[in-house]
């Protein structure tokens, strides 16, 4: 089973200097790979009707992840990158397929692409895409872009996109792995049809985590196919201590679990170096150096 990191952005002020920092630190540590999760725009929460959902404001700093990891890629040599969750719906499908192409060549192949349909409608308006259909729009640009990454040339007229004739060039030297991140039987069951992994965030908790991976590798089989060859990563958020981290890693790895990717946020941490310690902490009690 893969380890990784979860990029602690919102708890760095954008300070470029982390970025290269604690990519370092998670290649010099033994990890396997760094996750970073993804918004173009944070929005002002008050006086909105109805409420946004989710958690960041318009004051928690996000890097673009294509750009941070094309910038990471040159300066590492081993550790793997992921898009943990991009939202999807609300960017352009041939610009994602063309940035991924990128990150994936300049790594030389270390590239995972998440995705997922987010929570704010703020920053769909603001990048001219349409909140409601954003379901809809992913189940057809998934395919897409597995088109656009394999295909000499694409020809396609969808509900909300066309191309006339038209080719990504430099393709990918490999298939670029597509998984879904998400909530609810919606996520799970687009992912059992279109996805090679999935991605649970572990807000919830590891118990539901672990049920609802029971029930994505039922309808992966039931769907015909290989549930071995379908990935699963749970983004470990560790407020029960490390020996609570080190016993939800090794259920994730009993339940058949691929992957599990560290969160440092939310711990009280103000500092790089502060999330750099805990990682080596970490790396030591899951024995990954």
């Amino acid at each position: 089973m893969q380890i990784g990191v979860v990029y602690p952005q919102t708890e760095l002020r954008g300070d470029p200097a982390a970025v290269r920092e604690i990519g370092k630190a998670v290649e010099d540590l033994g990890f396997d790979y760094l996750l970073a999760y993804d918004h173009v725009l944070g929005a002002v929460h008050a006086d909105r009707t109805p409420k946004l959902a989710g958690p960041y404001t318009e004051n928690d700093p996000f890097h673009d992840p294509f750009v941070m990891f094309g910038y990471l890629a040159g300066i590492t040599e081993r550790i793997g990158f992921v898009s943990g969750i991009l939202i999807l719906p609300q960017r352009q499908t041939a610009l994602v397929a063309r940035q991924a192409t990128d990150v994936d060549l300049l790594s030389g192949g270390r590239f995972r692409l998440g995705v997922g349909i987010g929570w704010n409608p703020v920053e769909y308006e603001a990048l001219g895409q349409d909140f409601r259909t954003r379901g809809a729009r992913q189940e057809e640009q998934v395919p897409l872009l597995r088109r656009l990454f394999t295909e000499p040339v694409v020809d396609f007229s969808g509900r909300f996109d066309r191309i006339d004739r038209a080719s990504l060039m430099p393709k990918p030297t490999r298939p670029i792995p597509i998984w879904l991140g998400g909530f609810g039987e919606a996520a799970f069951e687009r992912a059992a049809r279109l996805a090679d992994g999935f991605i649970f965030f572990g807000g919830a908790g590891l118990d539901r985590a672990l049920d609802a991976w029971g029930g994505l590798r039922a309808s992966v089989r039931n769907g015909g196919r290989s549930v071995e060859d379908f990935g699963a990563e749970y983004v470990a958020l560790p407020h029960d201590g490390i020996d609570g981290l080190r016993s939800d890693v090794e259920a994730w790895r009993g339940a058949g679990g691929s992957h599990v990717s560290v969160a440092t946020m939310g711990l009280g941490f103000d500092s790089i170096d502060a999330h750099i310690d805990y990682l080596a902490s970490v790396a030591d009690a899951l024995g990954v150096r």
